[in-house]
């Protein structure tokens, strides 16, 4: 496989007319090894975050033995990528069918729930044909929680409330070899109080249940490196959730685990897009809202941005987006900070897009082609060089 220095020798090299992937794998590797040697427990990588094959090898080499599946097709992906991957199908929501052939073909073993209708679902697919229920089910109750301190909710959705998770906890203890608690705090959490609340609630759903716990699994929401997005060091949320989980009413050998998604894979892709036309401050470029920059479009996310023509010489300024589609939704409003000088026929680099971007893409409109090409600079921004300094005491929570 040839690896590309750069993104500005991809473009020297082939100059191309559609959008291409820049994947890094030195990047998520790094990434991986972080979590997995600085976690006070067990990571898991949330495999719709990026669910590409390539990526859950480098994963893998990067330590990751454990992988959050959402869906049966997920479940069969990461089986046939690693063999010998522990599977946690953590989805609430799931088919019998689903499970049935998760549990029984697949070996999975870890499902979530957060009422009693899944459980009922669960104990019945996972029961064989002569009638006999399994006895090695580990179920997690998915306790609601707030999403206040992060950039996407994920509040709404999914979670038992505290005040229904007791009876679900005794419920569901029958059912279980082991028993565990999971929540998500929202996607992009920016500070450790996140999981300083939601670990309150544990602690309260564990205290009125008076069930033994063996597992607090406490999801993911570690944040990435975004424009005017700058997360306190993953140290200090890691260090809150060590302090505040030794603290809970659980069993003396309970585990820790946490599902991360996009803070393993963020960095791992960025996306080389051309200007195809220039109107004022807008830009027409050739990837968008039904591409690798979904969330550029939808949820105003803003990545960074970077010309690669080395003849731009105006000062900056701020731009918007459009799409290649002819759907006016396919709008970026950014602003990303470009050459006040940039033309159609300019290529621009786009980071940080391995969350979600490239796992995102379609082929609305017949656009959707996107080659993969490694290269093997460092990604825009990162979490992991170890050359990002930012004080303890810069934190909004106490480590008291």
């Amino acid at each position: 496989m040839h690896i590309h220095p750069d993104a500005r020798s991809v473009v020297r090299a082939i100059a191309p007319d559609e959008p291409v992937i820049l994947n890094r794998p030195h990047a998520a590797e790094r990434a991986a090894r972080f979590f997995v040697e600085k976690f006070p427990g067990k990571s898991l990588y949330a495999v719709k975050a990026n669910p590409s094959p390539d990526l859950l090898q480098v994963l893998w080499a990067g330590g990751v033995t454990h992988y959050d599946v959402a869906s049966i097709a997920e479940v069969r992906l990461v089986r046939s990528a690693l063999p010998q991957a522990t599977l946690c199908f953590m989805h609430p929501v799931k088919t019998p069918r689903a499970i049935r052939e998760a549990y029984f073909e697949h070996g999975v073993k870890t499902f979530s729930l957060d009422t009693m209708e899944e459980l009922e679902k669960i104990v019945a697919a996972c029961t064989n044909d002569a009638g006999e229920p399994a006895k090695d089910l580990r179920l997690l109750v998915r306790l609601r929680v707030s999403s206040d301190y992060s950039e996407l909710s994920l509040a709404s959705k999914f979670g038992v409330d505290l005040a229904d998770a007791a009876p679900l906890l005794q419920a569901t203890r029958q059912h279980s070899d082991w028993l565990g608690l999971c929540f998500h705090v929202g996607s992009q959490a920016m500070t450790p109080f996140a999981y300083v609340q939601a670990l309150e609630r544990v602690r309260v759903a564990v205290a009125e249940a008076s069930v033994v716990i063996d597992v607090v699994d406490v999801g993911g929401g570690f944040p990435s490196l975004y424009p005017d997005m700058e997360p306190p060091p993953l140290e200090d949320y890691f260090e809150v959730i060590h302090r505040h989980f030794e603290n809970l009413p659980i069993a003396y050998n309970a585990d820790l685990w946490c599902e991360p998604g996009r803070a393993l894979c963020a960095e791992y892709s960025s996306v080389l897009v051309r200007v195809e036309k220039r109107r004022g401050d807008e830009l027409y470029i050739n990837d968008g809202a039904y591409g690798a920059l979904f969330d550029a479009a939808h949820v105003d996310w803003r990545f960074p941005v970077a010309a690669l023509a080395e003849d731009l010489r105006d000062p900056v300024q701020d731009f918007a987006f459009y799409g290649p589609t002819c759907d006016d939704a396919d709008y970026m409003k950014g602003p990303f900070v470009l050459p006040g000088d940039i033309q159609a026929g300019d290529y621009i680099e786009i980071g940080m897009i391995g969350a979600y971007g490239a796992a995102m893409k379609t082929g609305f409109n017949g656009f959707g082609n996107a080659e993969q090409i490694v290269v093997s600079d460092e990604p825009m921004a990162s979490l992991y060089r170890g050359d990002r300094v930012i004080p303890t005491t810069d934190n909004v929570v106490s480590l008291r």
